[in-house]
């Protein structure tokens, strides 16, 4: 139960520039060396660029709002679900720990937002050089969204989320420290994304979401 320890004993919550909470150590080695072999396909070399968005080549937003698999940028994307989980033996050992009635009994308490009816949903994130996030707000249907960052390249902690106020100033970036991840639940005022930064290798993480759409992990 790595992932509750940590939301339990190891976060911490801030207010500034919104609600979310920053944990430590929330995966195990084993969970950790799935995310770093998972192949995640370099969009620079399908003669694509990244436009601002997780979706890549997934159309619009509202197209994709509510789709399960990201829309047609699944190719682009890992998912983890019933399909490929036996690539991911250490990583569905996660979403149940994420399913289970303890872990989002805990995360409703933190957020305030019902979680007893939702569906875990998890992708494996590997970000190269020309990657950027727009500013935006999640849509509705994400209960809880946020990161865990695996930063075993050596990268600059500066590649971490980057907050914004109203004004789309940016006023924070959660660090992008190996095994730290951050968790915040969708509103009007949650402005995040990522500024064109330089990335040497590559910026790996995990996103982790409860979603009120279905996705082959439904909450026990």
């Amino acid at each position: 139960m790595n992932f509750l320890n940590s939301i339990l004993k190891q976060s911490k919550k801030h207010q500034f520039p919104f609600d979310h909470w920053e944990y430590d150590n929330a995966l195990t080695d084993e969970q950790i060396k799935e995310i770093i072999n998972t192949d995640i396909p370099d969009v620079r070399k399908h003669n694509l660029s990244y436009d601002g968005t997780r979706a890549i080549d997934g159309g619009a937003a509202d197209f994709r709002e509510g789709i399960a698999s990201g829309g047609k940028a699944l190719k682009f994307r890992c998912f983890i679900t019933k399909e490929n989980a036996f690539q991911f033996p250490n990583l569905v050992n996660f979403i149940k720990e994420l399913q289970s009635k303890k872990t989002y009994e805990t995360i409703s308490k933190m957020i305030k937002k019902d979680l007893s009816n939702s569906y875990v949903r998890v992708e494996v994130i590997c970000d190269r050089e020309g990657f950027w996030l727009k500013p935006h707000c999640d849509i509705k249907e994400k209960l809880m969204s946020g990161l865990i960052f695996v930063n075993k390249t050596n990268e600059s902690e500066d590649l971490g989320t980057d907050f914004y106020d109203k004004d789309l100033k940016k006023v924070k970036t959660v660090p992008y420290k190996h095994n730290y991840g951050y968790l915040f639940t969708s509103g009007p005022g949650t402005w995040h994304g990522m500024e064109k930064k330089k990335i040497l290798k590559e910026r790996r993480c995990i996103q982790v979401n409860y979603v009120t759409f279905p996705t082959d992990w439904k909450v026990e």
